[in-house]
């Protein structure tokens, strides 16, 4: 059961306000749901997605985001291959899921933000602790929000 999370309606206004010039990054303490809204909003919302999990990413994705970052068809058609989904330009969310584990793709928003094909939320909790940020510039390009765990209303 899913439960309806008030942080949806932010995930709305961001998709219609940013228009993918930013991305979203959403901090939290672990097992709040997350990850679990990110993707219902991308099923909802998106024609596809990828979901991203730095937890258990194949060697490939970490492979295309240290090689390929400059060649970005390469690396959109590495991640369609890996997660077996097409990528629509405008119709397409990809999720970073524990991008604390993976400070280089948080980096990467820039560079992929800029390049405006697909639209791009990250996800993490002590994303902000200077272990995970440390050796990486913070994208200008992404917009935080925080989410806390379920709410009385919500839970009602």
């Amino acid at each position: 059961m899913i439960f309806k999370r008030k942080i949806y309606s932010k995930l709305l206004e961001w998709k219609q306000n940013a228009r993918g010039e930013k991305a979203l990054l959403i901090e939290g303490a672990r097992r709040i749901g997350k990850s679990t809204i990110v993707e219902e909003f991308a099923k909802a919302e998106y024609k596809s997605y990828i979901l991203i999990d730095f937890n258990d990413a194949s060697k490939v994705v970490f492979d295309a985001f240290t090689k390929y970052l400059n060649d970005l068809d390469t690396f959109f058609m590495i991640l369609s291959t890996e997660y077996d989904k097409q990528l629509y330009p405008g119709e397409t969310l990809i999720i970073f899921d524990e991008v604390q584990r993976f400070p280089k793709a948080r980096q990467s928003i820039k560079k992929l933000v800029k390049d405006g094909r697909y639209d791009y939320i990250e996800t993490g909790s002590l994303i902000s602790i200077q272990e995970n940020v440390k050796d990486i510039t913070i994208p200008s390009e992404e917009r935080m929000i925080k989410m806390y765990p379920l709410d009385f209303e919500e839970f009602c």
